[in-house]
């Protein structure tokens, strides 16, 4: 599986070339692409599509939103299947991504944890079996981070509204704040160098079921993202997420 890395010189760009260089599930570390170069690059790079290798079989992005239309542009006229690991996308590059799907294979996630999407499967067949229990979902993560709460907490709460057509997200508590029906709360917390913990709680009156992912460092991301791209190896055009992936195996 030769795999070009879109972002190759940033961290997680970084993280996918190292474990390409261990053939981590059969990749191989074929080419690169960033618009910011670095002299330790183990592979060639290229800091334009127009002079990116056209015969990879699979491109795994982890750079920024604002190159989502260079990136389709250059998935669509090479027919490459596309890992999207990247986020923050504006709703006009959603749309672009959603359009980009129809003519090449898109895989897109908000998480690339493969632990994050068990959890978030685990936590839609809880809520599903027990309709009235009350769900709250806490997120940590280090003091850096600027968002709150994070997507995946939010990818979350929107899975199990899945299953629970009528419930609300509820981000943060704060005065006369009672819980009211339907609410999936969410909470956030920032402190220390915590890499990510997300916990779901399933309560009622009589038990609580408790899920909890929690990420030792961020190489986690980059292993989901390999596994997507072994994934996506043959697919047809279409855009495809975690749980298609799970599904198939």
């Amino acid at each position: 599986m030769k795999v070009l890395v879109s972002g190759i010189n940033g961290h997680m760009g970084k993280e996918v070339a190292a474990l390409c260089l261990k053939n981590y599930r059969g990749a191989e570390l074929y080419a690169g692409f960033d618009v910011n170069s670095a002299s330790d690059c183990p592979v060639k790079c290229a800091s334009s599509f127009d002079e990116a290798a056209t015969d990879a079989d699979v491109i795994v992005d982890f750079s920024h939103h604002a190159g989502t239309h260079a990136l389709l542009e250059f998935a669509k006229r090479t027919g490459i299947p596309l890992v999207l690991a990247t986020t923050g996308q504006t709703p006009e590059e959603l749309d672009e991504i959603r359009a980009a799907a129809e003519t090449v294979p898109v895989f897109f996630a908000a998480n690339y944890s493969l632990g994050i999407a068990l959890l978030i499967r685990f936590a839609k067949q809880a809520a599903a079996a027990m309709p009235d229990a009350d769900i709250e979902i806490v997120e940590k993560h280090h003091n850096r981070k600027l968002d709150a709460p994070s997507g995946t907490a939010l990818a979350i709460g929107n899975a199990v509204k899945e299953v629970r057509r009528d419930a609300v997200l509820k981000c943060g508590r704060s005065g006369q704040a009672k819980r009211e029906a339907g609410e999936i709360g969410i909470s956030a917390v920032r402190m220390g160098n915590i890499v990510g913990e997300h916990e779901v709680f399933i309560c009622t009156p009589s038990q609580t079921i408790t899920l909890k992912h929690e990420a030792y460092n961020r190489s986690l991301f980059a292993e989901g993202a390999l596994c997507a791209a072994e994934f996506m190896l043959g697919k047809p055009a279409g855009l495809y997420n975690m749980e298609d992936m799970l599904a198939e195996h």
